[in-house]
């Protein structure tokens, strides 16, 4: 034959042509080992494994110097080294070392001597020079660039079984040296260029490709045997010629069916190749399961298990999931039926980009029917082998797509669908293609591609359940929230709350905002310390007490003294720290006391000034015995209050000092709105962390900034009632009076006839102290009436007859909103009407 004129397959060692048919007969080993950055091997294939006797699991993490064949690592009689000494020689240019050490920007290759252990040895014991072999290695270096952290890629082969030629065909190759030359320079040379990626180690479609893209550019990987005899490198090396595998296995077959015996070497042939085999597949599983369930992710998952397979299994990989695996729910036990919808997650492949994309994008969702190999194993849970899609299969399949003819992608391809089940169901199934002119799927790979498929739907399943407890825990957490107005008396609010990374979504930080007699609002942050729905659970307990007693209207010191003798009844497994403040917009004050908790900043309006209130720190509540002091501050109106827990501006390794001080300056920062000044704080908080290289926060956060804007005090109307029934007519004029002075007539009305019932209540009920009418022009009309009694009054259904309960039933139907609070003194009983547009 003449060597490099073959037209039907490049020329390949392995495919045994010219001077490289000496060797079809046995096995040339490639090594491919990738060396990272800091001169670690990565990488180290089988033929690795094989050439250097050196197991995977020793040689990753290493040095490479140690382990591949530099010049003069160790002079010849040293026999201090694990695996002996190596030389280099037949002066090919610089050795091995240079490309190691990064001095090389440009591709080498030589060939060295080294001696190895006969056996693959476990451990680091040196072994005997009895125990040692010698081996004559060519290698190949490639410098590599590029985003990951791949520096350099070696080949490697043993040279001495090109000379261990038939004797009895007297045919040894004399001359063998490994080189460089462009692909283009051999027939098939895109056949050549696209099995490249079967000799690099397993990794995704961008990296594969990447790394193909300046092998093609550096120089194709050669054995010269003379001038003009070069045969390049393919992944035909380290198995016997197909021609001659497929020889052997028909006159095995010939003999069993003849019930002749095996001959012996035919026999140790057919064991050696499926040991080979066998061992190879599992060394893929391995692979493939280090790489995908990185993350509990299920988007992230996916995309892993589709790259995982492609190319090294298959040249295209479709993931199809269940719409409620998708959709992170529940689904009915039992077999899939034709009316179950399947959606299309992930497609990966090695054709030119957008071909398949275009025609099966992802994201579609679509049913199978009952005819498809596809309906066969979904309702099965076992794989099925489609060794060449024939036309009329091609055809069923297409019929499946609306207005889209996929017949091209399909036809006379080798088809495998593997089921993705965790726990006896079916989650989904992958469906893998390969080219036609690449060796069909078989019976091991059906194997492969089953155990393959469970490994993924078991990595699946966890991260689908994590999606869905994630999904749980986040719907559990917004519901324990509340939702505050934007606005109320006198202040505007806006909030965030983050969930933290660490120990699950769920955890028990807190804000709230409570309405007050007087135009107040109280603002409340909270932390229980711990992460889970136990501490989540307690943070609701806490943040409806808190709602409870500010009703109440405690002292915010008070207050807090009543939450830690509740958090004592509750238990001791749990401490909580609370921050609460009650803001007075008529007389432009806060009054705060604190439990344990990080002070709150205060940003001055006039001159942009921001400081940490320097509050009395108090024990966390649920320490139990301990006093709380209350401070009262004097405001401006649009001043700012920036409350927060801790998860904002504390990381491990930080001090708190650093995350307060960031605080301070990002909240002075002018900002559009509120809400624009609550994202400005949180990204000044994560970039000081990450330039420290302290990584992201763990712990959730919660965040309440409050404008304190005020009431002006030509808003506010106040009048003292004495107990007389006549003065509910006094209270009917003055109301009247102040509305038309305020530009709200239409309001006068149902204004009048709300205080007149509840005016002619208190007066009623009320025992020694005057009443209290009160009148506060804000976003809305404000109307509260202060007595003395401390019984609620309560809705009740009046009839026809009934000569109580429509007082309430009158201002409940007229009132935009109405309540009821207990005080001091007393009860408060308030009502508000939307003013009217102008």
């Amino acid at each position: 034959m003449d060597r490099g004129t073959d037209r039907g397959t490049p020329p390949s060692l392995g495919a045994g042509i010219g001077a490289a048919e000496t060797v079809g007969a046995g096995r040339i080993p490639l090594a491919v080992v990738v060396v990272d950055r800091d001169g670690l091997v990565s990488h180290w294939s089988s033929g690795a494994r094989r050439l250097f006797v050196i197991a995977k699991e020793e040689a990753i993490g290493r040095p490479a110097v140690d382990l591949l064949p530099v010049s003069g690592a160790l002079p010849e009689e040293d026999e201090a080294a694990p695996y002996g000494p190596y030389a280099a020689y037949d002066g090919l240019g610089p050795d091995l070392e240079s490309s190691l050490d990064g001095a090389l920007s440009y591709p080498a290759a030589g060939r060295a001597r080294l001696t190895v252990p006969g056996s693959e040895r476990g451990g680091t014991g040196s072994p005997s020079p009895e125990e040692r072999r010698r081996v004559d290695v060519l290698w190949w270096a490639y410098p590599l660039v590029g985003p990951g952290r791949e520096r350099l890629l070696v080949l490697a082969a043993d040279a001495g079984g090109f000379h261990r030629g038939d004797a009895d065909e007297g045919t040894v190759v004399e001359r063998i040296a490994p080189a460089f030359a462009l692909h283009t320079d051999f027939p098939g040379a895109d056949e050549l260029a696209r099995r490249l990626p079967e000799i690099l180690p397993s990794m995704s479609v961008e990296e594969g490709a990447r790394i193909v893209a300046q092998i093609l550019e550096l120089g194709y990987p050669v054995l010269e045997f003379s001038q003009n005899d070069r045969v390049p490198v393919t992944p035909d090396w380290g198995v016997a010629r197909r021609a001659e595998r497929k020889a052997r296995q028909e006159r095995a077959a010939r003999a069993v069916a003849a019930g002749e015996p095996l001959p012996q070497e035919l026999a140790d042939e057919v064991e050696d190749l499926e040991y080979t085999a066998v061992r190879e597949r599992l060394e893929f599983l391995n692979e493939v399961s280090g790489r995908i369930g990185t993350s509990l992710d299920l988007s992230r998952t996916i995309v892993e298990v589709s790259k995982a397979v492609v190319p090294r299994f298959t040249d295209v990989a479709g993931t199809y999931l269940r719409e409620q695996v998708v959709a992170g729910e529940g689904f009915p036990d039992g077999v899939p039926d034709t009316t179950t919808m399947w959606h299309r997650v992930a497609l990966e492949h090695t054709d030119e980009p957008g071909r398949w994309e275009d025609v099966v994008p992802v994201g579609e969702a679509m049913p199978f029917p009952a005819h498809t190999p596809f309906f066969q194993c979904m309702t099965s849970g076992e794989p099925v082998l489609v060794p060449r899609i024939s036309e009329e299969m091609g055809h069923a399949i297409a019929s499946q797509f609306e207005k889209r003819d996929i017949r091209p992608l399909i036809s006379n391809r080798s088809m495998l669908i593997v089921p993705l089940k965790a726990r006896n169901v079916v989650l989904g199934f992958m469906i893998l293609l390969r080219h036609p002119e690449r060796v069909e799927f078989n019976d091991m790979d059906r194997v492969t591609g089953a155990e393959l498929a469970a490994r993924a739907g078991l990595v699946l399943d966890n991260a689908r359940m994590y999606t869905y407890q994630e999904s749980v825990a986040e719907t559990l957490q917004d519901s324990m929230l509340p939702h505050i107005p934007p606005r109320m008396a006198g202040c505007d609010i806006a909030t965030r709350y983050l969930p933290g990374t660490l120990l699950g979504r769920v955890g028990g930080d807190w804000f709230d905002s409570v309405k007050l007699p007087g135009a107040r609002t109280a603002l409340v942050v909270g932390d229980v310390m711990g992460h889970g729905l136990n501490s989540a659970a307690m943070m609701g307990q806490l943040r409806t007490a808190v709602q409870t007693m500010a009703a109440l209207d405690l002292p915010p010191a008070q207050l807090l003294r009543n939450l830690d003798d509740l958090a004592q009844r509750l238990g001791d497994t749990y401490l909580a720290t609370c921050l609460y403040a009650v803001y007075d917009p008529i007389a432009g004050e806060l009054h705060i006391a604190n439990a344990g908790h990080i002070p709150p900043v205060l940003v001055r309006a006039g001159n942009g000034a921001s400081e940490l209130l320097d509050l009395p720190t108090g024990a966390p509540i649920g320490v139990g015995g301990v006093p709380f002091e209350a401070v009262r501050v004097r405001v401006e109106p649009g001043d700012r209050l920036v409350m927060c827990t801790d998860g904002l501006v504390e990381v491990r390794g930080e001090d708190i000092g650093v995350g307060l001080a960031t605080l301070c300056e990002s909240a002075a920062h002018p900002a559009a709105s509120m809400d624009d000044a609550c994202d400005t704080i949180i990204r000044a908080l994560a970039a000081t962390f990450s330039e420290a290289g302290l990584g992201g926060r763990k712990d959730d956060v919660a965040l309440l900034m409050t404008r304190l804007n005020g009431i002006e005090p030509d808003h506010v109307a106040e009048w003292r009632l004495r107990l007389d029934p006549a003065e509910a007519g006094r209270a009917r004029a003055v109301v009247r009076e102040q509305l038309h002075e305020w530009g709200l007539a239409k309001l006068a009305d149902p204004a009048e006839l709300m205080v007149s019932e509840i005016v002619t209540n208190a007066l009623r009920h009320s025992h020694s102290r005057p009443v209290d009418l009160r009148l506060v022009r804000g976003d809305t009309l404000l109307c509260e009436v202060d007595d003395d009694d401390h019984d609620l009054p309560t809705l009740l259904s009046a009839g026809p007859g009934a000569e109580v309960g429509r007082g309430l039933r009158v201002v409940s139907t007229l009132a935009r909103e109405w309540g009821t609070s207990r005080t001091k003194a007393g009860k408060t009983v308030w009502f508000e009407l939307t003013l009217p547009r102008r």
